[in-house]
């Protein structure tokens, strides 16, 4: 078939290149390639050795998972394709063997750069290392590649933090990412660390810094390389590949869903007006392949342009932050979780005393309640733990709670009409027209599944458990109401008053 009109064609005969696969999207990167462009003919994929495990080890954990149950049962010998290549983005030129460095300058012809850290609160040192650094050293090797026609940079919508409006284009930076990598390698940890909030100036975070200096990499390799910057949102459970709601984290409304259908989470601090912006990991996926292949079958003679795709849900879901979470806690009264610690219910509040109020009512003081019995039980204390890490997850995200931004998607959307008739049923993604509601359904049933290892259908045991945590919730604040009241009526708040009333 023409390579130019079928994406399997494409892609047949073909080496890939990912690093990140070990990571959420990574993972069902590999998976959806393997199973539908069967004549791929290899997937390398950097890996470092890990707690003593090798890489071949590593690679064999990461094809056992769930997620890759469906491609062995039907493309069983797909599996052999994936080769580790050792290497580590924290490193300078990615600790990539010589000779390992060689095959793939001789082999690969299409590169997924989806390695990154996601964490809020690296170090800026990590950060550029592993989000700026590695692009560059990326970069580096892929200007070398004998036969490279795509490469691909996932970057996030949320590096345009300073803007309300985003654009698929590459914006400027005043920061140089060459000198932030000098900075980053010679400058002391403790003195880097005083310095970090004046090179971050408006940004909310590390991540969303790096993530911006890495886009002004490709940006400045992208004469050298056929480029493509994608900036997907909150990327979350699959729709339906390989399997409805496979998942490995507790990242954006996904982890709303746990945190309030367990009781841990009750108040939070965002906006519940916004929209909520969220993309299924496997949508994600096959607009990052269609994508490739559109920027491959154009040699960059004739398109020297780095293709950009904002890969964002809001403008057509249109969702707001409150139908989210009611949404979510609907679905956590159809389907209860095990061991619920309170009753599912969570609250959204901009003011700050508000916020800290309530979380003191219904975050910390249930869970030194609760963290007393398990102390008298003989059972280790856990609550408090856990509620100091719900505190820090809301302080790390409260900016984007806080904030809206409109991504705009045009040419993210125009994927879909690229795809030919022929590969509709395997890359075409229901990108405006699925159900929502039957979506979260699924996700929280595969968090149970696949995260919280319980049962997916319920039991009388749980759904008793959960009606014992709504009579308990109403009694206790029954018994605070009361508290209040007869507080107000001892203290000398009620004299006062009733003093004013007579005045």
């Amino acid at each position: 078939m023409d390579p130019t009109n079928s994406i399997p064609a494409f892609y047949a005969g073909k080496s890939v290149f990912i690093t990140g696969a070990t990571g959420f999207m990574g993972k069902v990167l590999v998976e959806k390639l393997l199973r539908s462009c069967p004549e791929v003919r290899e997937i390398f994929v950097l890996m470092r050795p890990k707690k003593g495990i090798s890489i071949d080890n590593r690679v064999r954990q990461l094809l056992s998972l769930p997620l890759y149950d469906r491609l062995r049962k039907e493309r069983p010998s797909a599996i052999d394709k994936v080769v580790p290549i050792e290497g580590d983005t924290m490193k300078e030129g990615l600790g990539i063997p010589d000779f390992e460095r060689k095959v793939l300058i001789e082999r690969v012809s299409v590169v997924f750069h989806v390695a990154a850290s996601v964490r809020f609160d690296d170090p800026l040192k990590a950060a550029v290392f592993t989000n700026t650094r590695s692009t560059r050293d990326m970069c580096i090797l892929a200007a070398q590649m004998k036969k490279l026609v795509s490469f691909m940079h996932v970057s996030t919508t949320y590096n345009q933090a300073d803007k309300p409006v985003v654009e698929e284009k590459l914006y400027p930076f005043d920061t140089d990412w060459k000198k932030m990598i000098k900075i980053a390698e010679n400058l002391d940890d403790e003195l880097l660390k005083t310095f970090t909030p004046k090179f971050l100036g408006s940004f909310p975070n590390t991540y969303t810094f790096t993530k911006r200096l890495a886009e002004r990499v490709i940006s400045d390799y992208s004469h050298a390389i056929p480029a493509i910057v994608f900036r997907p949102s909150i990327v979350i459970s699959t729709l339906k590949e390989p399997v409805a709601g496979w998942v490995d984290n507790f990242n954006g409304p996904v982890g709303l869903m746990v945190g309030g259908g367990k009781g841990v989470l009750r108040v939070v601090y965002g906006d519940s007006k916004l929209k909520a912006d969220f993309i299924p990991v496997d949508v994600a996926i096959k607009a990052m392949i269609v994508a490739s292949w559109k920027r491959g079958i154009n040699t960059i003679t004739r398109d020297p342009s780095v293709h950009v795709y904002n890969c964002s849900s809001a403008d057509i879901k249109n969702l707001s932050v409150d139908e989210l979470k009611r949404m979510a806690l609907m679905c956590a009264s159809k389907n209860p979780l095990e061991g619920i610690i309170w009753r599912p219910s969570i609250s959204y509040t901009t003011n700050a005393l508000y916020y800290y109020t309530l979380m003191l009512l219904t975050h910390l003081l249930p869970a030194l309640l609760l963290d007393a019995v398990l102390t008298l039980s003989g059972h280790k204390p856990i609550l408090a733990k856990l509620q100091r890490r719900v505190y820090i997850a809301n302080t790390a995200l409260s900016h984007f709670l806080t904030h809206e931004w409109q991504f705009k998607n045009e040419n993210m959307f125009g994927l879909i009409s690229d795809v030919s008739p022929s590969d509709l049923d395997d890359f075409q993604f229901d990108y405006a027209s699925f159900d929502v509601a039957y979506y979260f359904q699924n996700c929280l049933t595969g968090a149970k599944k696949y995260l919280l290892n319980e049962k997916v259908n319920n039991t009388s045991a749980t759904r008793s458990h959960l009606n014992r945590m709504i009579w308990i919730d109403r009694i206790f604040k029954g018994l605070l109401f009361l508290s209040i009241i007869w507080f107000i009526y001892k203290s000398d708040i009620y004299s006062y008053f009733i003093n004013i009333y007579d005045y």
